[in-house]
């Protein structure tokens, strides 16, 4: 699947909604990219596992929204292939640091 740009959204404790712009090949990598760019930002505060984060597809525009549990169970689960057992290790690392 082709790479698409993506806004990724969570609003944190205080109610202050954080997007990230990213780009990825699916829904999950999207999620990933952003939360990780999240943890990195000193403006954004502590997200936990039950924070839900709207990923809104550009071109066209679609929008869906989900937890940190349920990215984190994807990133835990069987992969179909060797290619997506590899980029599952990629996006793992990425939350560690």
């Amino acid at each position: 699947m082709p790479a698409r740009n993506c806004l990724v959204t969570v609003t944190d404790q205080r109610g202050i909604r954080h997007t990230a712009e990213v780009e990825a090949e699916s829904l999950f990598e999207a999620a990933v990219l952003g939360l990780a760019t999240f943890r990195k930002d000193e403006w954004t505060e502590k997200i936990g596992p039950a924070t839900r984060l709207q990923v809104s597809v550009q071109e066209p525009t679609v929008t869906h929204i989900l937890s940190v549990q349920q990215i984190q169970n994807w990133l835990d689960g069987a992969s179909m292939s060797p290619s997506e057992l590899s980029k599952k290790k990629k996006l793992k690392a990425m939350l560690v640091g």
